[in-house]
């Protein structure tokens, strides 16, 4: 399992005949959070003519929902949330604002102003992988230290942590798609004489080769 989300809260706007749209992007884990983000920003701008919304919840983005807000049916919830399926973004709730400034912008007007407001939101926001993972603990003799950290280095395996006692316990959190391989590189380069531990698995984000718990 590997899917894409955004990785902060993004926020940009633009001006469109007169009419201002404000793009809001933020990464919810459930349905729950995502209508909270909704009603924050609903209740952000009570002036605004329309708040619509799209949400994407679950790694095979099974739960979908929109919102067109007053506005024509189709040309904005819809938008936001094709924007949002385009990206490969999923547990994300986009929210787009409008100020209505006097001018109407016709259906295809509105529908690419929904548009760009759903895609500059979650660019200023950013976008993450999250990834099944684990952490991997190695425990050996000092010696042998720089063997795993030779390893590391050009597999590009991020060392996450490192406890020095009468050993050496190193900690790197890594892909399960890729545990065994690492494991295996690591035991044969110390002949065995490294002991291994599993732990925290679960889902991590991840960035380059490295991952992280939360970002």
């Amino acid at each position: 399992m590997a899917y894409i989300t955004v990785k902060n809260f993004g926020e940009d706007r633009f001006e469109e005949k007169k009419s201002e749209f404000i793009g809001y992007a933020r990464r919810v884990e459930n349905e729950e959070e995502a209508k909270d983000f909704i009603n924050e920003i609903k209740n952000m701008h009570k002036q605004a003519r329309h708040n619509c919304s799209a949400y994407i919840i679950g790694s095979k983005m099974n739960t979908q929902r929109y919102s067109d807000d007053g506005e024509p049916q189709g040309t904005a919830g819809i938008p936001i949330l094709e924007v949002m399926k385009k990206s490969g973004v999923t547990d994300c709730a986009v929210v787009v604002t409008r100020y209505f400034g006097g001018i109407l912008l016709g259906t295809g007007g509105l529908t690419r102003a929904y548009t760009k407001g759903a895609s500059i939101a979650i660019k200023a926001a950013g976008v993450v992988e999250k990834v099944e993972g684990l952490k991997l603990s190695f425990e050996l003799e000092y010696d042998l230290f720089g063997k795993i950290q030779y390893i590391c280095g050009q597999n590009s395996w991020h060392i996450e942590d490192t406890e020095y006692t009468d050993k050496v316990i190193v900690h790197i959190l890594s892909e399960n798609t890729i545990s065994n391989t690492m494991k295996n590189e690591i035991v044969e380069a110390t002949n065995g004489k490294v002991i291994v531990r599993k732990s925290e698995e679960g889902v991590y984000f991840k960035e380059g080769n490295r991952l992280y718990a939360k970002i």
